[in-house]
């Protein structure tokens, strides 16, 4: 019933509802092309490949996805040759690093990783060898060490899972599959808490170590955004038969459940998770994460529909009215960081790259969404 009755509310009566709602699909294409036209006509100089900027293009390849509009999929080619299809570019291997760094010896570092999934998403379009020939160069060396420790952080599981898993879609390589598996077990058993069915940022936040400002444990909202949007991209490339979709699944799984529960009345999900007096108030980049997660997770057949159906119309009806601003900007974008901080304003003038790219997501996912009803 539930499902029905969000479907009439998408397709069959659009001109019932308020002007502040988007349901239909020429609704939420509109709102895609408003932000993301904002957004570039803001930031026409190109930046480097680190993670905040990769992530904006993440989104806006999803965007060029569902609109095929040229000049957003030139848009992320002049950034890729801008940075050589590379990521950090250091060529000598002794010194590359995967602990954090902003410097070009952190080639092992998933921070300095994403950025190739944009340039799969732009060979695919048109395959040409150096799109993805530095991301094998790191990839086929990393594989080779004996360390499993390099998803430390649940960002990390965004930066780095995908990228694995869409470059054995490219090379049909199985060993960054099982690598893949032992760089997720390895975060899984350091930062997934089994009770709560969500992660904790990194090890310096575990509970009872860690605590929030009332005493509970402290799951950051967009920590876990990076891992439950990470996990359908994986799925999504891995083989209908593999064993590792189990493990995968049943995570992403449990993680819908716990949000669901903790979802706050007006949609969004406070910037730690299950205590929302640390630092009240809306949020949009994990709230935005969760909602391209749910609407996946649903359009797949996953995810309980009468249970996480209203969780994610209450979701993107929060990013359509709260964060979108009449300009196109999105708002509500907790800065750059690893943790909920009290008192931290984030509001409406609150905007980012890599929260915009979660907003386009978010969004591109609702038209496939909408297309699949």
């Amino acid at each position: 019933m539930l499902a029905r009755l969000f479907l009439s509310a998408l397709v069959i009566h659009p001109l019932s509802l308020a002007a502040d709602e988007v349901r239909t699909r020429a609704e939420v294409i509109e709102v895609i092309e408003r932000v993301n036209e904002h957004w570039q006509e803001s930031n026409p100089q190109h930046g480097d490949a680190f993670w905040n900027r990769a992530v904006y293009h993440v989104g806006n390849m999803a965007a060029y996805a569902v609109t095929e509009n040229r000049e957003w999929r030139r848009y992320s080619e002049k950034w890729a040759e801008r940075n050589h299809w590379e990521g950090a570019r250091s060529d000598n291997k002794d010194e590359w690093r995967y602990d954090y760094g902003e410097n070009d010896r952190h080639v092992l570092f998933g921070d300095w990783q994403v950025c190739f999934q944009v340039y799969f998403d732009l060979h695919h379009l048109s395959p040409s060898k150096k799109k993805i020939a530095r991301a094998i160069e790191v990839f086929d060396h990393q594989i080779t060490t004996p360390q499993n420790d390099y998803i430390w952080w649940s960002d990390g599981l965004f930066m780095v899972m995908p990228t694995m898993s869409e470059l054995h879609k490219i090379t049909g390589k199985d060993e960054y599959l099982a690598k893949l598996r032992d760089y997720f077990d390895h975060a899984r058993e350091l930062m997934f808490d089994e009770e709560a069915g969500l992660f904790y940022r990194d090890a310096k936040y575990i509970f009872p170590k860690h605590q929030s400002a009332n005493g509970k444990k402290d799951f950051w909202a967009r920590g876990n955004g990076w891992v439950f949007a990470a996990l359908p991209m994986v799925i999504d490339d891995l083989p209908a038969d593999h064993p590792d979709r189990k493990i995968y699944l049943e995570t992403f799984q449990a993680m819908a459940e716990a949000l669901t529960a903790s979802q706050q009345a007006d949609g969004y999900w406070t910037r730690s998770i299950i205590d929302p007096a640390h630092a009240p108030g809306p949020e949009t980049s994990g709230t935005a994460f969760f909602t391209y997660g749910y609407l996946w997770g649903i359009r797949q057949g996953v995810l309980d529909e009468a249970k996480h159906l209203p969780a994610a119309r209450k979701a993107w009806d929060f990013l359509m009215t709260t964060s979108l601003q009449e300009n196109g900007a999105v708002g509500y974008i907790q800065p750059i960081g690893e943790k909920a901080i009290p008192g931290q304003v984030v509001d409406a003038a609150s905007t980012a790259d890599f929260g915009v790219g979660a907003f386009l997501l978010a969004a591109s996912e609702m038209v496939r969404f909408i297309d699949s009803r």
